[in-house]
């Protein structure tokens, strides 16, 4: 954007008049239109949005399918739970740092910041694996619930919070001791959630499309809202400085939830199939990565108005993201695929299509320039 001097704007007022009516009248306008202009300069700062691009693409290897993507900005790393193993992936070369094992259907990631301890989701034998990280060695192996998936850190309570999504509850783990708390029953299928870093966790409830309210210190459900518009909220983020949420829906849009009212203001149009969502608070800007194999990026013009950017073509089944909000960079897995199988069989029921082998790669979009 041009910024230009409002005074270049000024009408060539110097003409001999024998009227000083004309004169005044004049210079009123030429104040007008000089206010005019300078709050169109004021507004347009809120306005602006970032052009985004792919700036590397790492070829990372691995045999298995993938679920969440978390960076941890302050140690150069991304955690990417690949099936029976966490791979430790140097967020700036994609080189491949170490592999938490031991995990029978790996799903999510937390950081326990401060405790030098990580947490993955174990869904497949119901419990959640605690890890040193730095040697990444497992420490402990505390019993969750059935088809425990999503977790994350809760900063206020110094707890971890995995979201099980068959048995309908959250498992509550102190993070210091890494012992179970309890389990909380959550009245729906929870997906991903937020920490508020205020006493509060908020998750999304696929099968009854709702937001749930948590309250880390009873460590029960105090509240509820539902998304509609908005089917079936998977993935979430969260503005905690203007108390919105930013729910992803497989219903093909996104909506925002103000959380402190329990109300959805919004809904933006994203693409199919979402998994993963950020929010950048710098740039104020939302994202949604989807199995269509795009990335939808969305403007924060105010808490309650938002807007499309682009849909950034990432790659196959490009569902999963993670952002680093240090760097503004976005980080999306996605692998190459063959053909459907011609028929089902009782490991694939479903028909889904063979990964091709070595084809695993995380792709780096960044900002790189506002209009």
């Amino acid at each position: 954007m041009e910024w230009l001097n409002p005074d270049s704007f000024c009408g060539q007022s110097k003409a001999t008049s024998d009227s000083s009516k004309a004169t005044s009248d004049f210079s009123k306008g030429n104040k007008m239109r000089r206010s005019i202009l300078l709050l169109s300069l004021v507004a347009a700062p809120s306005l602006a949005a970032q052009s985004y691009e792919i700036t590397h693409t790492y070829n990372v290897g691995g045999d298995g399918g993938w679920d969440y993507v978390v960076p941890d900005g302050p140690n150069h790393r991304v955690f990417i739970g690949r099936q029976n193993r966490v791979m430790v992936v140097d967020m700036n070369n994609g080189r491949l740092i170490a592999e938490v094992t031991g995990i029978n259907g790996a799903h999510g990631t937390a950081v326990a910041t401060g405790t030098g301890r990580g947490f993955a989701t174990s869904g497949n034998d119901s419990s959640i694996v605690m890890f040193d990280l730095k040697s990444y060695k497992t420490l402990a192996r505390i019993p969750a619930a059935e088809d425990a998936d999503a977790i994350i850190y809760d900063p206020a309570s110094k707890r971890v919070f995995s979201f099980n999504g068959d048995a309908a509850s959250s498992t509550v783990v102190d993070a210091r001791k890494g012992t179970l708390v309890t389990n909380i029953p959550l009245g729906g299928k929870p997906e991903y959630g937020q920490s508020a870093g205020n006493g509060k966790v908020y998750v999304n409830l696929v099968d009854s499309s709702q937001v749930a309210e948590i309250d880390t210190r009873t460590l029960t459900v105090t509240r509820r809202w539902s998304t509609a518009p908005c089917k079936s909220p998977v993935s979430m983020a969260i503005d905690t400085r203007r108390q919105r949420l930013f729910s992803g829906c497989r219903s093909g849009v996104m909506a925002v939830s103000d959380y402190k009212n329990g109300t959805v203001v919004a809904t933006v149009p994203i693409g199919q199939g979402v998994d993963g969502a950020g929010y950048d608070p710098t740039l104020h800007d939302a994202y949604a990565s989807n199995a269509d194999g795009t990335l939808t990026v969305i403007h924060q013009d105010t808490p309650d108005k938002y807007h499309v950017v682009d849909n950034i073509k990432t790659g196959d089944r490009g569902r999963n993201m993670g952002l680093d909000p240090a760097s503004h960079r976005i980080y999306v897995v996605s692998a190459k695929f063959g053909p459907v199988p011609a028929e089902s069989t009782a490991t694939n029921p479903r028909r889904r299509p063979p990964m091709v082998p070595g084809s695993f790669t995380m792709i780096v979009v960044e900002p790189t320039s506002s209009h």
